[in-house]
């Protein structure tokens, strides 16, 4: 038996994983298997399943969750609800998490990239049709499955047939010739009183699936994170 299929699992669903992508391991790219070989063996297994949330309902369901308070609580929400989705709707089969586990060694965009989930934006954050730039990876496994593999998202880059790019006049570091350079963001974001501190002006203005916005305590919550993590590394160069 194969089990239940994640694009028809409730937990995953009820608990905001709603991007699902799976894939036969001996169908990806040689550099991919490498990356994922490289940590953790792949004897034993023949799938490998990218977990992703969309929207708004993932923070709904975490704020009722025991991991609300913890350090990392998404990373730990995630992994709970990945748990969940094996012990109680695929109770014969074997995983091993890889993310949020390890976290900066499975090529996360290139996977998105497979399962036509990211398309690049002027706003260096990855787009789709469906969702917008309101979309993040939560967790990669190793899997025995022997699910049906998903098919790619097939929609072109929304940024294609957006004219007026308003996420580029809305960035206040975005240059003439439409590009947001990552060293001049960061600065932008470490001045004081700066607006880009704890959120992005630029996908804000991105009109791609606004309804999916972020709530602004959950965008208050990744951009503190990560505007801790720019510290850290201007503090190291």
């Amino acid at each position: 038996m194969s089990g239940m299929h994640p694009n028809d699992s409730a937990i995953l669903a009820e608990n905001g994983l709603l991007l699902q992508a799976v894939f036969n391991l001996a169908g990806l790219p040689a550099d991919m298997r490498a990356a994922i070989e490289a940590v953790e063996t792949t004897e034993g297994y023949r799938q490998l399943l990218v977990f992703g949330h969309g929207g708004h309902r993932m923070w709904q369901a975490l704020a009722g969750s025991k991991w609300k308070g913890d350090e990392h609580p998404i990373d730990r929400f995630s992994a709970d609800v990945v748990a969940r989705f094996f012990a109680e709707e695929n109770r014969t089969s074997r995983y091993t998490l890889l993310f949020p586990q390890q976290p900066g060694v499975i090529p996360l965009q290139q996977l998105g990239k497979l399962a036509g989930w990211h398309h690049a934006s002027p706003f260096r954050i990855g787009v789709n049709a469906r969702w917008g730039s309101w979309f993040a990876y939560r967790a990669v496994v190793l899997a025995d499955t022997s699910f049906t593999p998903t098919a790619p998202m097939s929609e072109p880059s929304p940024c294609e047939s957006c004219p007026d790019k308003p996420c580029l006049s809305a960035c206040p570091v975005a240059s003439v010739d439409g590009l947001i350079k990552l060293d001049a963001c960061m600065d932008e974001r470490l001045q004081d009183s700066s607006p880009c501190a704890v959120t992005c002006l630029a996908r804000l203005a991105c009109p791609v699936k606004a309804m999916e916005r972020y709530s602004e305590e959950q965008i208050a919550y990744h951009y503190g994170r990560s505007l801790e993590t720019i510290r850290r590394y201007k503090e190291q160069v």
